[in-house]
């Protein structure tokens, strides 16, 4: 039912005015002509709260002040930045078997409750429960087995970290021994080794908000080869933020190498798991973080002689080769293959000598016989024996009868020749010449005349023919 008021709603107890006005039913009826009083909608609001029921929550103390009967405390969520204040009775103080304190962890049995005067919400606690280790180690390890099914823990997503990072990414306590080991220890492995330092909360409740901002940032810059995150052990109760689900899914996104240096080996934190080298102690991380110069140069310094060796042997390996293969005789005398080949040209030329000489007396020797035949038949040498070759201006006169008194002969001798007249003509019958030796070489003397006609006398080259 609508309210009704002059001035004051007769619903809150003033008295009926004769000008009524009335009230929205609802807040989503009121307008700035008809508006609700502010009194209206504290008290609305108050019984609306009312009805809630009571919620158990968990958090972390962040402050505690604590009274007589009365005392309030800041409850933070242990995961994002968000507090809420709580309203503490002395009597649920009084039923906790430890004093509560700043940092613990707890369940708060809460119901919500408006003050309509100030308009203050507040929490009031009905039941407060500390949160033991036992309970925190299960919470953990469910947590470990829900991220290990999503495959976070995998051996394949573990980034290989660099051999030699130049500029390296520190998350790590303020002013810390734990910063201070990783420093000195990197250094004096690698002096050129740089740094990129973020100084956190490593505990409590601002850890895992400042923790994680420290890695988005340094994950971000090109320049960071590797990101540390290190502190130098501490309680399970101090290590709980770096089992936290928001840290752990932040390490497991993040692209750069991650090094682990937590420092604490009965409890591993999930932060161990996720990230891409656990290191057991700060120490331990900068001795994997860089190598050591001294052992680089020492193994150096090793290889160097390793291979000078090796180049030794080999050099000699194949010395001892081209030394058996200089040993073979073609090598050791290569003036053997061509002192047998110049043997062979030599015998060849003798043998052509040979054969070329041999020719040429065989040669010779037809010469002499073809010479000799020649002499043999030659009309010169039947001159030499006493024969005489006569001549007429019509030819060789073989006939007596054939020339007449008075005709002019030329007469041929073995060495000259003469010039007659036919003073007398003798008859074949009273020639005085031997008739077989005129016979036998009557034909040879034709031919031999013949030529003789055409050539010169070798005896008389002057004479004419």
């Amino acid at each position: 039912m609508a309210a009704k008021i002059t001035g004051a709603p007769s619903t809150l107890g003033s008295a009926p005015d004769a000008t009524q006005v009335e009230l929205a039913s609802t807040a989503a009826e009121t307008t700035a002509e008809n508006p609700w009083p502010l009194r209206l909608l504290a008290v609305k609001m108050k019984d609306y709260i009312a009805k809630m029921s009571p919620v158990w929550i968990e958090g972390q103390v962040v402050q505690f002040s604590q009274r007589d009967r009365s005392s309030f405390l800041t409850l933070r969520d242990t995961d994002v930045e968000m507090s809420l204040p709580v309203h503490v009775w002395g009597t649920v103080l009084d039923r906790l078997s430890a004093p509560l304190e700043q940092g613990a962890r707890v369940v708060v049995n809460v119901k919500a409750d408006f003050w309509p005067k100030n308009g203050r919400l507040s929490m009031k606690a009905n039941d407060i429960r500390a949160v033991g280790i036992g309970e925190l180690l299960a919470r953990i390890e469910q947590l470990r087995q829900q991220l290990g099914n999503e495959g976070l823990f995998a051996a394949e997503l573990k980034k290989p970290l660099p051999f030699l990072p130049q500029r390296v990414g520190l998350i790590t306590g303020r002013n810390s021994d734990a910063m201070k080991d990783v420093l000195k220890n990197s250094r004096r492995r690698w002096p050129a080794v740089e740094f990129e330092v973020r100084e956190v909360a490593v505990q409590g409740p601002e850890a895992v908000p400042q923790v994680t901002k420290a890695l988005a940032e340094l994950d971000a810059m090109p320049a960071i080869d590797v990101i540390v995150i290190a502190r130098g052990g501490g309680s399970m109760e101090d290590l709980l933020p770096f089992s936290n689900e928001t840290m752990v899914r932040a390490a497991a996104a993040a692209v750069t190498p991650l090094i682990s240096a937590i420092g604490h080996e009965a409890d591993r934190p999930l932060l161990d798991e996720v990230a891409d080298f656990r290191a057991s102690t700060p120490t331990d991380a900068a001795k994997h973080l860089v190598p050591d110069v001294a052992e680089e140069m020492a193994g150096l310094a090793k290889a160097r002689a390793s291979l000078t060796r090796a180049m030794i042997n080999r050099i000699q390996q194949e010395q001892h080769r081209l030394d058996a293969v200089r040993s073979r005789p073609v090598l050791a005398e290569p003036q053997v293959m061509v002192a047998a080949r110049a043997a062979e040209v030599m015998a060849l030329r003798d043998r052509a000598l040979r054969a070329m000489h041999s020719g040429l007396r065989s040669a010779g020797d037809r010469i002499e016989h073809l010479r000799a035949q020649v002499r043999a038949l030659s009309p010169q040498q039947t001159l030499d024996r006493g024969y005489a070759v006569v001549q007429t201006t019509d030819g060789i006169l073989r006939n007596a009868d054939d020339a007449s008194a008075g005709d002019s002969l030329k007469i041929r001798l073995a060495a000259g020749g003469l010039r007659a007249t036919v003073d007398e003509i003798l008859s074949a019958g009273t020639s005085r010449t031997a008739p077989n030796e005129l016979e036998a070489s009557a034909d040879q003397t034709d031919q031999a005349t013949e030529r003789a006609d055409e050539a010169p006398d070798p005896a008389h080259p002057g004479e004419d023919q």
